[in-house]
């Protein structure tokens, strides 16, 4: 079997502008990783040659620099004169581009649950001073499970370095406007591509086409797509308006930000009953939208979302009984719920509040102190010690604090009302 240093290499997974990427194995650490190999034919003096080799130099440079759960991670690069590879993170599934060719659209809340991620991983990358510049269904992986993975960053624009733009990169299909003219890119030209993306999956038809390059380039400047919801009537106005103003001609015309976008497509996809069970992207918002976790970053809320045990709780539930022993921490990510003890009412938990901290930060189980019951159908997010333990280590720390400071926040206020009783 044919190996390149620490790399086992299995199979071909394709063959992109700068080299061959092949599904391989890390004999060191035992991890699958997919390992793009730099052709040597990118690197002679040439115009094609140059810009070849710097999308791949391109790529490496962002080696550890992009940690987010929705991008492809960049493990390790190597360059020597004339080889070199990347090796990033193995996504089992395949790309998006499955879906566009299949003989069905793609089910309009996956698709939404897909663009939603999408959203996220964008804005990251675009906090991070790059703009995609190739997003196409084949740079979106996803696996069975609807995990979405965007990746390939060799022709990224890192707008806030020294790096200039690299001439007539990206996908002609997918480009937008202002790429297509050579004018200064900033996040809405990845948003365009993402809407061209979109319109493909809910469709099953290009927005825009043409028998030659300059027909192509002519459409997207010129030309209005059919409006998605006539070719695929359930799509319904409110998706049809979200991918329409992603495709506007004009940048300023398009979202003003990737959370504009996010917001937009998480308030279309409640309109759809998700019969898989509860979207990510309605937990992505019910604790982005929790006040004692605005300092998380949406990488560390990501992690949350999928370290937590999610259920809808129907009204007078009882979610904790007084005396009994436990160990979780709670969110409540939608309607209402009141605490008693001993019969009495203590307080009544909205949706953004939480409860079962002591219990979380004392590591163990602990008799609960009060009882908590649902008065209205709930969305609750459960956290185990255990599945807290497996995010990153910033995450941890940055829920144990902002924990402890509201405990002692809570422990202040109840010591000012138990001195004003006494006095």
């Amino acid at each position: 079997m044919q190996k390149v240093g620490k790399f086992e290499l299995r199979e071909v997974l394709g063959k992109g502008a700068s080299g061959t990427v092949y599904h391989a194995l890390d004999t060191f650490s035992g991890q699958d990783v997919a390992l793009k190999l730099l052709d040597p034919q990118v690197v002679p003096d040439s115009d094609a040659g140059n810009a070849g080799l710097r999308q791949f130099l391109n790529e490496a440079s962002l080696a550890g620099k992009l940690a987010h759960p929705h991008i492809v991670t960049i493990l390790e690069a190597a360059i020597e004169e004339r080889t070199g590879y990347i090796a990033v993170e193995y996504v089992p599934g395949g790309s998006l581009a499955r879906f566009t060719r299949a003989q069905q659209p793609m089910a309009l809340d996956d698709a939404v649950e897909i663009a939603f991620k999408c959203c996220g991983a964008l804005d990251y990358a675009y906090r991070q001073g790059i703009v995609h510049r190739d997003l196409k269904p084949a740079n979106i992986l996803v696996t069975p499970a609807l995990s979405v993975k965007v990746g390939d960053f060799g022709a990224a624009y890192l707008y806030r370095g020294q790096q200039t733009q690299i001439a007539d990169i990206g996908s002609p299909l997918y480009m937008s406007p202002e790429q297509i003219t050579g004018k200064e890119l900033g996040h809405q030209s990845d948003m365009f591509a993402l809407g061209v993306v979109l319109y493909e999956l809910f469709t099953g038809r290009r927005p825009f086409g043409g028998a030659t390059l300059p027909e192509v380039f002519k459409t997207i400047l010129r030309d209005e797509p059919a409006a998605p919801k006539t070719l695929r009537p359930e799509i319904g106005d409110k998706l049809d308006a979200i991918i329409r103003q992603m495709l506007r001609k004009d940048p300023a015309e398009r979202f003003p930000t990737w959370a504009d976008v996010a917001l937009e497509l998480a308030a279309a996809g409640r309109l759809s009953v998700h019969l898989r069970g509860i979207a990510d992207s309605e937990k992505f918002v019910a604790l982005r939208k929790i006040a004692l976790l605005a300092g998380l970053s949406d990488a560390e809320i990501w992690e949350l979302v999928h370290a937590a045990t999610w259920k809808r709780v129907p009204a007078r539930s009882t979610v904790v009984r007084e005396g009994d022993a436990g160990r979780s921490l709670f969110f409540l990510g939608a309607g209402e719920a009141r605490v008693t003890k001993q019969g009495r009412l203590l307080d009544t938990l909205r949706a953004g509040e939480y409860f079962g901290e002591m219990a979380y930060l004392k590591r163990g189980a602990l008799p609960r102190q009060a009882s908590v019951e649902t008065t209205e159908d709930s969305l609750l997010a459960e956290f185990e010690a255990e599945a807290i333990a497996r995010v990153s280590s910033r995450c941890q720390l940055q829920l144990t604090q902002v924990l402890l400071d509201a405990l002692v926040d809570r422990l202040a206020l109840a010591d000012m009302r138990l001195a004003q009783r006494a006095g």
